[in-house]
């Protein structure tokens, strides 16, 4: 698929790496009930409110990585990064929660799944301890990941019916407009990843693709409605 967006040299380094588990989330049997409409509501329901959980990590690595940059430009991006993963996101999570029947109390209650709090660790980790390029290249996946999905799935069947259960997830992610924000996030894991050593760019690789790999497994928590083991 042609990206619509362009895709710097160093975020093609870090997509090759990952191609196989990037490319895994388009054939996840939860990615495909989702497109064609067939994914119980119940399962969608869980996946919703453990994204809601997993966003508000999202942001907190947005907002921790802007204190480790010092140009006002990328400072702000990310600032709007933060924000928009709470804001946008929540007006789309809490439009099927009044289908679903959820809530902002209900996800406070919600514990997140073994897979989700791997992964909002492995973020905040990267971002906390790793250079600024690792910080961005594991935050990269996310955002991209869905997108390109979104798109994908909008191309694959043409229209979103209007009477399609989760034609607001699928009209949201394939909107044209996201991809300016991946113009940016991508712009700047370029900046970085010029500003940094071989070393610091062989890890911000592998933070990429551990991220890619809990992309895949965040859509497998949900299809499995992953619990923890009985305390």
């Amino acid at each position: 698929m042609t990206s619509p967006f362009p895709i710097p040299s160093f975020a093609e380094r870090c997509k090759v790496s990952a191609k196989q588990s990037f490319g895994a989330s388009f054939s996840h049997p939860f990615v495909l009930a989702l497109a064609d409409g067939s994914l119980d509501p119940k399962i969608f329901r869980f996946y919703q409110i453990q994204d809601a959980k997993y966003l508000e990590s999202f942001s907190d690595a947005c907002a921790i990585l802007s204190t480790k940059v010092t140009d006002p430009e990328d400072k702000l991006w990310l600032i709007d990064a933060a924000r928009m993963a709470l804001v946008v996101e929540s007006q789309l999570h809490m439009g099927y929660g009044k289908t679903l029947g959820y809530d902002a109390k209900s996800i406070a209650e919600t514990e997140p799944t073994p897979n989700n709090l791997a992964y909002q660790n492995h973020m905040i980790a990267s971002v906390v301890k790793g250079s600024v390029v690792e910080g961005f290249a594991a935050i990269a996946p996310c955002p991209w990941l869905y997108i390109d999905l979104g798109q994908h799935l909008l191309k694959e069947k043409g229209k979103i019916p209007e009477d399609h259960p989760y034609a607001s997830w699928l009209l949201m992610y394939s909107d044209p407009g996201f991809n300016e924000y991946m113009t940016g996030l991508l712009s700047r894991l370029q900046k970085y990843a010029d500003l940094a050593d071989e070393d610091s760019k062989k890890r911000a690789v592998a933070a990429f693709q551990q991220s890619c790999n809990y992309e895949w497994m965040f859509w497998e928590q949900a299809w499995t409605e992953q619990s923890w083991p009985s305390r």
